[in-house]
């Protein structure tokens, strides 16, 4: 479960007043969900973000997020916590001398599983992101859909409670975003919570589902809309 309960976020600019990045925040998301988190630029949507990998703390309220409270967690912990985090960034961020295989294998072998797990895990993964036969590929030999689809199996690999998605479709041809979020809704269903972060409002109309739209450091909008999906199956 996600929950941040009444956050503010207030970066010092070395002025008077400073900067109110996030005002008055809450928002709870439940184990299993999948949420879009939209808003225009300067919105606070990467601060939310840093909130939720603990790269910073609140000025004041509290941040929960897969059990842990965030805004009293000692550094050492920190490791610990983000070990339940799936991450995905929008620059693919894949180790370029590793293989494909090797890339999703190397965060298991950081937390310290296995062999024989690495050896089951890892095909299971790349077979749920289409890539098996990319296994021996290097990142540079990939296009930038299928680097974000290895990006999402590392990110799954661990099985962790929560993926969060950084503008993942980003920096891929707009005609694979549609694979990508349909990628990550499988995912979903699995059991993984989902948090992700874009501005590509085609994408989030054709989808539905919860959308948490911020504005100027605030819940502008935090509720369920229908999306085209179902109504082009119902077609």
């Amino acid at each position: 479960m996600v929950e941040l309960k009444n956050v503010d976020v207030h970066y010092k600019d070395g002025g008077k007043n400073g900067v109110d990045a996030l005002h008055n925040v809450n928002i709870r998301i439940n184990d299993g969900e999948f949420v879009f988190i939209v808003g225009n630029s300067g919105a606070g949507k990467s601060t939310l973000l840093k909130l939720l990998t603990r790269e910073i703390v609140p000025t004041s309220g509290r941040v929960f997020v897969n059990g842990y409270n965030l805004s009293k967690m000692k550094r050492k912990k920190i490791p610990y916590f983000r070990r339940s985090v799936g991450m995905i960034f929008q620059d693919f961020r894949l180790i370029p001398d590793l293989t494909v295989y090797e890339n999703v294998a190397f965060v298991l072998r950081v937390i310290d599983k296995s062999n024989k797990y690495i050896r089951q895990r890892v095909p299971y993964v790349l077979n749920l992101v289409k890539l098996n036969d990319k296994a021996k590929f290097k990142p540079t030999q990939l296009s930038g859909g299928e680097q974000q689809r290895v990006a999402i199996a590392r990110a799954f690999a661990s099985d962790p409670g929560l993926i969060i998605a950084d503008e993942p479709t980003g920096n891929i041809d707009p005609a694979l975003s549609y694979d990508i979020v349909e990628l990550l809704k499988d995912i979903n269903k699995c059991g993984t919570t989902i948090i992700m972060v874009t501005h590509e409002h085609d994408l989030v109309q054709y989808f539905g589902g919860r959308i948490i739209n911020l504005s100027n450091g605030s819940v502008a909008f935090d509720d369920y809309i229908g999306g085209e999906e179902g109504e082009d199956e119902g077609e």
